[in-house]
């Protein structure tokens, strides 16, 4: 890997916002659907994150039906030598929104 690739992928680990998706999909596969409601941005917006992980290698997407999932690329993370022990666990956010119903299903 070069310095220019490491500095893309350490670019887009440096946004908050793609920290926390990151963070998220530690604990599961999303849908674009799915965060927006958690970030409290447009649809758009949370597409353009995504953009930007997947860019740079760091989250895979799997189509089912009209959906797309999102899931962290570990392979990947492994080849960087990036731990993500010390990011916090937003599981009990997630299992939160699901209770008060604020998460869109992608059924």
């Amino acid at each position: 890997m070069d310095f220019e690739e490491l500095a893309a992928t350490l670019k887009a680990l440096a946004d908050l916002t793609r920290l926390k998706i990151i963070a998220l999909l530690q604990t599961r596969d999303c849908c674009v659907c799915e965060l927006v409601p958690i970030f409290k941005i447009s649809q758009p917006a949370v597409s353009k994150h995504m953009s930007r992980l997947k860019t740079s290698g760091l989250v895979k997407e799997t189509r089912k039906g009209m959906w797309v999932f999102y899931s962290l690329n570990r392979d990947r993370l492994e080849e960087l030598g990036i731990s993500l022990t010390n990011l916090p666990d937003l599981s009990e956010e997630l299992r939160q929104l699901e209770q008060q119903g604020l998460l869109v299903q992608c059924d």
